[in-house]
């Protein structure tokens, strides 16, 4: 009988087996942090964090792409760093590299020849020298002051030979130490929101104030206005909605479509205003992000939402300028 060669497996059997084994890549690096790796790992965020400099972030190849990454989420997150590339370090960008800097060099295998140089620049400088490797005897983990050494896991290639389980654990320990270094700083969302002002990540971060309507803008009657003259404010203003103020100015309540559909309903023909409005509406303060202000309107299915200051209506948010600023 004749032998058919076995068909090849299909792609989705190629992708679910490369996520499993990079899965268990990470699995494999979260239970190292219970032993020497974890002890490695709190000396380099204390070295990190504790530095005057920067973090140079310098490694070959996938482990450089890897490198870049890290670098760029770092200075994202509070963490002043730069990539150097380890060929260009050794034709002058070794004058990169400060003595208050702490290096993060990458390399799995910890014998790329090109970050020979750095290696011994820092050695010679006496700079601290933080390694990501699988090897602690290779030449980085060895010449390391902290070397974070990986466990070695299968790589996903069939082969067995291009970086995906090995990247995949050198960007997620990346991530770790950002995120550790994050914390130990108290990094605030308004912190996030100087580094991050394009985009729809910046939008997010955008505060209320920025975002929302004040001034004469802002759709406001006192309590003993008649509901005519609310309508008349509503439909100038164009919000859908009046806030309804007390003598001194402090929010009492909202008049809202609904609230005139429901008045006039029950046949409310005109009165005092208070009698139509409802009470205790949801409003937001103009330090909340405006991420918070969407979420509310969601929440309560509402497309505006009053901004009070010290009780007082300071502004109005509608989810269109949600929208235009690319929140929603």
């Amino acid at each position: 009988m004749d032998q058919h060669p076995p068909s090849p497996p299909s792609a989705l059997d190629d992708a679910r087996r490369t996520l499993l084994l990079e899965a268990e890549g990470l699995k494999a690096l979260r239970a190292a942090m219970d032993g020497p790796l974890g002890a490695a790992f709190e000396r380099a965020v204390a070295a990190i964090g504790g530095t005057g400099g920067r973090v140079m972030v310098t490694g070959m190849g996938k482990s450089g792409h890897v490198g870049r990454k890290i670098a760029a989420t770092l200075a994202s997150t509070g963490t002043p760093a730069y990539f150097v590339h380890p060929a260009e370090a050794s034709h002058g960008d070794l004058g990169m590299i400060a003595d208050d800097d702490v290096v993060l060099a990458l390399s799995w295998s910890g014998e790329a020849p090109e970050l020979a140089d750095i290696i011994a620049y820092t050695r010679r400088w006496g700079i601290t020298l933080v390694a990501i490797t699988a090897r602690s005897e290779s030449a980085l983990g060895a010449g390391a002051d902290i070397p974070l050494v990986l466990p070695v896991m299968p790589e996903a290639c069939p082969n067995g030979l291009a970086p995906t389980t090995s990247t995949t654990m050198q960007m997620a320990i990346g991530d770790a130490l950002a995120v550790a270094l994050l914390s130990r700083r108290g990094f605030s969302a308004q912190d996030f929101r100087r580094f991050h002002p394009g985009g729809k990540l910046g939008s997010q971060l955008r505060r209320v104030r920025d975002v929302m309507h004040a001034g004469d803008a802002v759709p406001t009657v006192p309590e003993d206005a008649s509901l005519s003259r609310a309508i008349m404010e509503m439909t100038g203003k164009r919000f859908g909605t009046t806030a309804v103020v007390d003598r001194e100015g402090r929010l009492v309540g909202v008049v809202t479509d609904g609230d005139l559909r429901r008045a006039f309903q029950a046949g409310f023909v005109d009165g005092p205003v208070r009698e139509a409005m409802s009470r205790n509406p949801r409003t937001i303060g103009p330090d909340a992000l405006s991420e918070e202000a969407l979420h509310l309107m969601n929440e309560r299915r509402i497309t505006s939402l009053f901004v009070l200051e010290d009780g007082r209506p300071a502004g109005i948010l509608h989810l269109h300028d949600l929208l235009r600023i690319g929140v929603a």
